[in-house]
């Protein structure tokens, strides 16, 4: 009888469970990200600078800002708790952050505040409804072209809210490009309000990860992996593949108005002066995979690694010297804002001197 009663006990708690664990379930897109006072500290994936403001982004929907170079943060207010990629601001107002569960997120004032604009709860439904319309419209091109593009991107619709954006660039404050897992692309016109999928919009048959779009000059880039390469063509508003030497996975890319700059893992970089035509490999002098970069000043560039190297050019990326630095960490983004090189990464944002007044910083 003990034992009867030990096991409808056992029985009862059994069906109890899921109850109790979707009780205490919170969907990180329903929940706004915590306040804390060592946010900066912790780990931060993307920085952006939002006129004189440096705005980083990170980890459960944590995103902080500066007003003095870096020497002090404040943490924002964002309605997700997904973690946060990239974000970029083409104006001191107007920015916007991507991340995890294809999340997209909007602030007009500067990076204090966000709104939502899409996640990946829709991102497949609005991806699926454009791309059948299209079809229904001839846009796909034939009937087996057609079919292919629907089944692939059906394939990716289907698996929800677990692909993220990997990054964000923006003309503007009207134009812009989200690029993310599986060929996953939108572009909106109107400051997100309404988004557009350009996945039959690439030169991607095999539906490689995007993992940076950028523009350099009047030219529109974006990278990807096994040495993924596209150029936007404006006169049919498709991204063509470039040829380049490598394939191996590119992280990012950055440049000037002198020439173009992809790199990727185990420190491979290579520079392009005639729009992506012809590339040759740049000496970085290191081994671990290139993260993040900006470009700052008329021909400077700077690139940062997974192991924490910072890199500094001031040619446009035809030599890189090695910056000092007494405890590298690893890191993901970088900025610079006045005469400070703002870094973020496994250990939040850190500051440094730019030495652009011409000091030897490098080794």
């Amino acid at each position: 009888m003990f034992l009867l009663r030990v096991r409808r006990a056992l029985v009862a708690l059994a069906l109890m469970a899921p109850a109790v664990a979707s009780a205490g379930f919170a969907d990180v897109l329903d929940t706004p990200a915590s306040q804390s006072p060592l946010a900066s500290r912790g780990l931060l994936n993307g920085l952006a600078l939002a006129g004189k403001r440096v705005v980083a982004v990170g980890q459960r929907g944590q995103v902080v800002y500066s007003d003095d170079a870096g020497a002090n943060w404040r943490q924002a207010s964002v309605p997700v708790a997904s973690d946060l990629v990239a974000v970029n601001f083409p104006t001191p107002q107007q920015g916007w952050a991507v991340g995890h569960d294809g999340v997209v997120l909007h602030s007009s004032d500067g990076g204090a505040t966000w709104v939502r604009q899409l996640d990946g709860r829709h991102v497949g439904q609005l991806m699926m409804e454009q791309l059948r319309a299209r079809a229904a419209r001839g846009e796909l091109g034939g009937s087996e072209d057609a079919a292919r593009v629907l089944d692939e991107a059906g394939r990716i619709a289907a698996q929800g809210a677990e692909n993220p954006f990997l990054d964000v660039w923006f003309a503007d404050e009207h134009n812009g490009f989200i690029v993310g897992a599986f060929n996953l692309i939108f572009r909106t016109t109107d400051g997100g309000n309404s988004w557009v999928s350009w996945f039959d919009r690439t030169e991607n048959p095999d539906s490689l990860h995007l993992y940076a779009v950028r523009g350099i000059g009047t030219d529109v880039y974006i990278a990807g992996e096994q040495g993924l390469l596209l150029k936007l063509d404006r006169a049919t508003d498709r991204f063509k593949a470039l040829g380049t030497p490598y394939k191996g996975t590119y992280f990012g890319i950055v440049g000037t108005s002198d020439a173009v700059i992809v790199y990727g893992l185990r420190g491979n970089a290579y520079r392009s002066a005639d729009g992506g035509a012809h590339w040759q490999a740049v000496d970085t002098g290191i081994q671990e995979g290139l993260t993040g970069s900006t470009a700052f000043g008329a021909q400077e560039l700077a690139l940062v690694s997974q192991a924490g190297s910072l890199l500094l050019s001031r040619d446009s990326g035809a030599h890189f010297q090695l910056y000092r630095q007494p405890r590298p960490v690893p890191t993901s983004a970088v900025a610079v804002a006045g005469d400070a090189i703002v870094t973020a990464g496994a250990l939040g944002v850190k500051t440094q001197p730019s030495h652009r007044d011409g000091q030897e910083a490098t080794q």
